[in-house]
C-alpha cells in the first residue's frame, strides 16, 4: 500500500468540498492548499487540524489534535491513516433558481386567479468551513454546488411562495409586481440567510429575475382587458362610460331582425340624441356653477329639484340613469316596453315599468279621437 507524498485538490470547480481519496499518510508528505481552500484532518469522524493556504510538510508540530489523537510516532516518516477534506470557500454567484410549478395566486385589484412562475438566481460560499463539514457533508466524498442547491430547495421554494403571498396582500396587482422585485428579492434574501448560517454557509446574493404568466394564457388576457377598461372608466369618467355602454346596447337592438329592430332602427338617431343631450346636459349642469342672469346682481332662483332618473335592464344590462324623457323616446323606438325593469334611488327593488307611478302615464291607451263635428243646421 502506497504511501502518498503530496496531497493537494484534484475535484472540479462545481466541487464545494472535495475528500482526498487516500488515507495513507505519512509524516513529511507534503500539503497544498490552494487560495480560497480550507483543508481539515479527520479521523474516525472526528474533526482535527485545520489548515489554511499555503504549502506545508507534515509532522507533528503543525497537526498536533491528530498527532495527540492517534499518537503518531514523533520524526522520521512514520506513516499514519486519516482523510483529508479540502473545503472551496470561493462564492458560487450564478445559482438559478425557478419554481417547479405554476403557482395559483389571486390578482388582489383585480380577482383574477393566475398559474405564475418565478425565476432568479442566488449566490452563496462556505463562511463556516468547520461548522459546515461537521453538519452537511456526511458520509459523502464530494459536495457540488448543485448538490447544496438541491439540499436548500424545498426552504428556498417555500420562503419565495410565502413573499409573494405577502406581496399580493398589501394588494399590488401583478401587472404591476415588476416594479416590486428588488423590495421581494430583498426580503426574500432576509428569510433565507438563517436557514442557510445554520449549515456555515453565507448568502452572497438572492434576485428575482421574473414573476411572469404566458401571455396567452385566458387568465391573463382576461386580466388585462379589466385594466383596460378601468383605465378607459377613469379617464372619461363614469357616466360617459355608462353612456358609451349604452349606445353599444341601442345599436345591438337596432340590428337585430324582426319588428323591434326595425322600430329601433327608425327611432335610432332620436333616441340615441335624447339619451346623450340629457346625460351630458346632467353632467354639464353639476359642473358649471349657477351664474346670475346677464343685467342684474340679483342672486338666480334656487334650482329646482333634480328630474327623477331610472336605472333600466336593456338586452340583460343595467344601463342608466336615464329621465323619464329619455324612457319614452326608447319606447317609441321599441327597446323598451311596460315590462322592462326599472329602479331609481328610493324603490326596494327592481320593477316592472308599468308599475311604477312615474311612469304608468307613458304605457296609458290614447284616448279616443273625438267625433266629426256635425254638420250646422
Amino acid at each position: 500500500m502506497a504511501l502518498i507524498d503530496v496531497i493537494t485538490w484534484d475535484g472540479g470547480n462545481e466541487q464545494v468540498a472535495w475528500k482526498f481519496p487516500s488515507t495513507n499518510l505519512r509524516l513529511g508528505s507534503q500539503l497544498i492548499v490552494k487560495p480560497g481552500q480550507t483543508a481539515f484532518f479527520v479521523y474516525r469522524g472526528k474533526v482535527c487540524d485545520e489548515i489554511t493556504e499555503g504549502a506545508i510538510t507534515l509532522k507533528t508540530g503543525n497537526i498536533p489534535l491528530l498527532t495527540t489523537l492517534i499518537s503518531i510516532p514523533f520524526g522520521g516518516d512514520s506513516p499514519f491513516q486519516a482523510e483529508v477534506w479540502f473545503i472551496n470557500k470561493l462564492a458560487k454567484l450564478d445559482t438559478k433558481w425557478g419554481t417547479p410549478s405554476p403557482i395559483q395566486v389571486e390578482d388582489p385589484k383585480y380577482g383574477i386567479i393566475l398559474p405564475m412562475r418565478a425565476y432568479g438566481q442566488y449566490g452563496f460560499r462556505v463562511g463556516n468551513v468547520r461548522l459546515f463539514l461537521t453538519t452537511l457533508l456526511g458520509a459523502f466524498p464530494s459536495l457540488t454546488d448543485d448538490q447544496i442547491k438541491q439540499y436548500f430547495r424545498g426552504k428556498v421554494m417555500s420562503i419565495i411562495g410565502t413573499q409573494i403571498g405577502t406581496l399580493f396582500n398589501e394588494k399590488i396587482s401583478f401587472l404591476n409586481i415588476s416594479a416590486h422585485l428588488e423590495d421581494l428579492s430583498e426580503a426574500a434574501r432576509l428569510k433565507i440567510i438563517p436557514a442557510m448560517e445554520k449549515y456555515g454557509i453565507v448568502l452572497e446574493t438572492f434576485y428575482f429575475e421574473s414573476l411572469n404568466v404566458p401571455e396567452d394564457d385566458p387568465s391573463y388576457v382576461k386580466l388585462k382587458q379589466i385594466k383596460e377598461k378601468a383605465a378607459e372608466l377613469n379617464v372619461v369618467g363614469r357616466d360617459i362610460y355608462q353612456l358609451d355602454k349604452s349606445m353599444d346596447v341601442l345599436k345591438t337592438a337596432a340590428g337585430n331582425e324582426g319588428m323591434a329592430g326595425l322600430m329601433m332602427q327608425t327611432g335610432m338617431g332620436t333616441g340615441m340624441g335624447v339619451m346623450m343631450g340629457a346625460q351630458l346636459g346632467a353632467q354639464a349642469g353639476q359642473m358649471m356653477p349657477h351664474l346670475p342672469p346677464a343685467g342684474t346682481s340679483a342672486p338666480p332662483p334656487s334650482p329646482s329639484a333634480p328630474a327623477v332618473q331610472f336605472h333600466v335592464v336593456l338586452n340583460g344590462q343595467q344601463l342608466g340613469p336615464f329621465p323619464v324623457a329619455m324612457l319614452q323616446q326608447m319606447i317609441s323606438a321599441g327597446t323598451f316596453n311596460a315590462a322592462s325593469l326599472v329602479w331609481r334611488q328610493g324603490m326596494a327593488a327592481w320593477q316592472a315599468a308599468s308599475t311604477v307611478p312615474e311612469l304608468a302615464a307613458l304605457f296609458a291607451p290614447a284616448s279616443a279621437s273625438p267625433p266629426p263635428v256635425p254638420p250646422s243646421a
